[in-house]
């Protein structure tokens, strides 16, 4: 047992001597000091995208898990994951933002174990009292209820269909889907009420649920979305550890559109001089496994996120660290992250008009785009509650 932890201690010693030296390196050469060096040692957190677990930025105060000279982090546990229930009243989140294709979604999850490092969704764990970094990957929610009040929603006698986002937020289909078998529910319920939904991935789980996407598709009432970041099997890896590879969100575009399921291919995101190059290849991957259409959307970096993604840079890529945060200042006129509508999902100026002009020229090349499906409504029928009147004029 000592010379286990001893041999715990001597590599715990080694990756932090390696971390040191990669912001040794950085200082010299970009005058970056601000940026520590990542605090939670990896084997706690290994197949996790995130490197540390700060607490939320509305906790009143932070606490850091430090060596106290008896090898005390050895005895920490790993970061597992942790599915609590949560009491929803309600499922259909609604916004009017002018940047996205909907007015309404449904996220059965909070939380993902997917683990991605960039996901604009992790400052929503604040919320729960908890970190955006590790605690995002582990510390999920998922809602039971979530079919039945959604039946309970589309019957009320006011409502309005029109097309429902599935997993925008948070990924419908991340590995707890296996066991909890939501988002499988929730579609059910969609067909039965004959309701239009697009749902975004970057799960081959999808695939599970062929036998209701494939009758609805013939109805036009579902197209599927397969983000893919990377054709890279090892960056994939490091950006979003517990996603499908991304030969098998290749494979998943495919058998959907073989089984008559409208598929696109969403490259989000794009981050500079990491992925940016490989705009194109992914394009023609996704054209060649089948895909109508196709959209991009640059890095974002809010509110804590734009610390977790300066760690993660420093880990993976600290030779490219100034050049990715020069080029993503670049995107916003200077600054790190710009919320403004209609320009956080593609930045402006130069760099940002090349991305857009190679995506343009690879559509075309490829096809994509020529039309986009919009789902019908037609099919919609609200249930009949026992004993509710039937209208003389239904």
């Amino acid at each position: 047992m000592g010379r286990l932890a001893e041999d715990r201690r001597l590599k715990a010693e080694k990756e932090a001597a390696s971390a040191a030296r990669d912001r040794s390196a950085l200082v010299d050469v970009t005058g970056v000091e601000e940026v520590e060096a990542p605090g939670i040692e990896e084997g706690r957190r290994r197949g996790r995208g995130t490197l540390s677990n700060a607490a939320g930025r509305y906790e009143l105060g932070a606490r850091e898990a430090f060596d106290d000279g008896w090898q005390s982090l050895d005895d920490l546990p790993a970061f597992r994951t942790e599915v609590t229930p949560e009491r929803a009243r309600t499922i259909i989140t609604r916004n009017t933002s002018p940047d996205v294709g909907f007015d309404r979604s449904i996220n059965p999850y909070r939380g993902c174990e997917h683990g991605c490092v960039y996901c604009f969704a992790r400052p929503t764990h604040a919320y729960q009292g908890l970190s955006a970094g590790l605690d995002f990957e582990t510390k999920l929610f998922a809602k039971p209820e979530a079919p039945e009040l959604l039946a309970k929603e589309l019957s009320k006698p006011g409502y309005e269909p029109r097309t429902i986002a599935l997993g925008i937020n948070t990924d419908a289909y991340q590995p707890i889907e296996k066991e909890w078998k939501l988002t499988r529910r929730i579609i059910e319920v969609l067909r039965d009420f004959g309701h239009p939904v697009g749902i975004v991935t970057k799960s081959a789980l999808v695939l599970r649920d062929l036998d209701i996407l494939a009758p609805m598709a013939e109805k036009g009432l579902v197209k599927v979305a397969l983000s893919v970041t990377s054709l890279d099997h090892r960056l994939a890896r490091t950006m979003e550890p517990r996603a499908s590879t991304p030969m098998r969100r290749i494979e998943a575009i495919r058998r959907l559109s073989e089984a008559g399921v409208p598929t696109a291919a969403l490259v989000a995101p794009m981050i500079p001089a990491i992925n940016d190059h490989e705009l194109e290849r992914i394009l023609d991957a996704a054209a060649a496994a089948g895909a109508d259409e196709a959209g991009y959307v640059m890095l974002r970096l809010p509110l804590e996120i734009r610390d977790l993604f300066k760690e993660w840079l420093i880990a993976h890529y600290p030779d490219k660290y100034r050049h990715v945060l020069s080029l993503v200042k670049e995107l916003h006129g200077g600054k790190e992250y710009d919320s403004t509508f209609g320009q956080r999902m593609t930045g402006s100026g130069p760099y940002a008009w090349t991305i857009a002009r190679r995506f343009e020229i690879a559509v075309e090349r490829l096809g994509l785009n020529r039309r986009h499906l919009k789902l019908t409504t037609r099919h919609f029928q609200r249930r009949q509650k026992a004993g509710e009147q039937l209208s003389l004029f239904a």
